[in-house]
């Protein structure tokens, strides 16, 4: 893991915490339920109540059970319980991460935490970040629920506490963080993505690069309360569905065919009114069985994804940069990457591991062909070169690909 000392520029400098100590001390809430409509204006019906099912979290801190805290280290002694019960969670939780590294930055004062707090003073979970509010961004360093808390909504609801605080605290619209291959999935669900829109002269140079990690960004929407973002999803997509009835059919519920009273029976299914309006056919029945994917789909997103969160993969993640290397396509004929590969893996264009092979060798043939031996491209090469191969060795109906290699 490279030094913090290296990755931080020393004229970058976070909100300073003496001047924020009332904010940092916040404590934020969720909005109450919504009271019920007694009817609409001008004699019209009632609109139609639509239940809005809470996750145990939000109910939980509805009735006071849990609250959430933003603390820094500022001397006093429910922050450093925050913070102690924070950087316990988080050396449980990332064993890969060296225990002192964790506690030098939770206790860091350029950063700030958001905790989940039982009383009194039980920490379950929390976000540890440092802003960096000139840049209008923030690096999320370390995230984290204690393991036995993990199916109670607390992920995304700390999450949507984190969002609507920064963004009525600061002129902070981004989050970049670091994401191993165990969150990703929690960070997609979040709204990050790894298509990274932020000018790397915002950001290079001052979050820390961390080997393996995959770097994910989340850019916030500023008419949005993310704490009320399920219910006002759940209001569009009643309005939506409100529309379709009003145009459609596909809502109404039909009693089962007459000959199956006494026991199911082969029917033509055209003879079923109902079928027969919605304009169905056998080759539309054909068409929906089809399997989405090839049978070496998930198999070869596997690899790709580990292929792509390998620490020498760095040279090989976007297509060479024409205006930086002008003289790279006049050399090489046929350029290959691995977003190209992710691309063309999404199309579905590798039905087999062969053909997947092909344009991952076509990477390394021409990393070699246009550098010398020595230098660290060539070096990478070689090594996530090896690192495919083991990977295809490991699964038993392809390792017979990897003799020789």
């Amino acid at each position: 893991m490279a030094s913090d000392n290296n990755k931080r520029k020393a004229s970058e400098e976070a909100l300073s915490p003496d001047s924020q100590q009332q904010s940092k001390k916040a404590r934020t809430d969720s909005p109450e339920r919504e009271p019920k409509s007694e009817g609409g204006p001008l004699g019209k019906p009632p609109l139609r109540i639509v239940p809005f099912p809470e996750k145990p979290a939000v109910l939980e801190e509805r009735r006071g059970e849990i609250e959430f805290r933003v603390v820094n280290n500022d001397g006093s002694r429910d922050s450093f319980v925050v913070l102690t019960g924070l950087k316990c969670i988080f050396q449980k939780q990332l064993p890969k991460m060296p225990k002192d590294y964790i506690a030098r930055l939770v206790y860091d004062r350029s950063h700030l935490s958001i905790a989940i707090v039982k009383h009194p003073l039980e920490v379950v979970g929390g976000i540890t970040y440092r802003p960096f509010n000139s840049r209008r961004f923030a690096e999320i360093v370390f995230c984290a629920i204690s393991s036995d808390q993990q199916v109670k909504g607390y992920g995304a609801h700390l999450m949507s506490h984190l969002k609507d605080y920064v963004k009525a605290t600061s002129p902070i619209m981004h989050f970049l963080t670091y994401a191993d291959n165990y969150a990703i999935g929690y960070f997609k669900k979040q709204g990050f993505t790894k298509e990274i829109t932020l000018d790397k002269s915002i950001w290079m140079g001052y979050i820390k690069d961390y080997e393996g990690g995959t770097i994910m960004q989340c850019t916030m929407l500023p008419k949005i309360r993310y704490l009320e973002i399920g219910r006002m999803l759940l209001k569009q997509k009643e309005a939506v569905h409100a529309k379709i009835r009003a145009f459609s059919r596909s809502h109404i519920i039909h009693a089962p065919p007459k000959e199956w009273k006494n026991g199911a029976c082969k029917i033509d299914p055209l003879s079923i009114p109902a079928i027969k309006q919605s304009g169905w056919s056998p080759d539309m029945d054909e068409l929906a069985r089809q399997p989405r994917h090839g049978p070496n789909y998930n198999q070869l997103l596997h690899l790709l994804n580990d292929m792509q969160n390998h620490s020498a993969a760095w040279p090989f993640t976007q297509p060479v940069n024409r205006d930086e290397v002008p003289d790279y396509y006049e050399v090489i004929k046929e350029p290959m990457d691995l977003s190209t590969m992710e691309e063309k893996h999404e199309k579905d264009m590798y039905p087999t591991p062969q053909d997947f092979i092909k344009d991952a060798m076509l990477i390394f043939d021409n990393c070699r062909r246009y550098n010398n031996e020595n230098t660290p491209y060539a070096k990478s090469a070689n090594k996530l070169e090896k690192f495919m191969w083991q990977q295809i060795r490991n699964i038993p109906e392809w390792s017979h690909l990897a003799d020789g290699h």
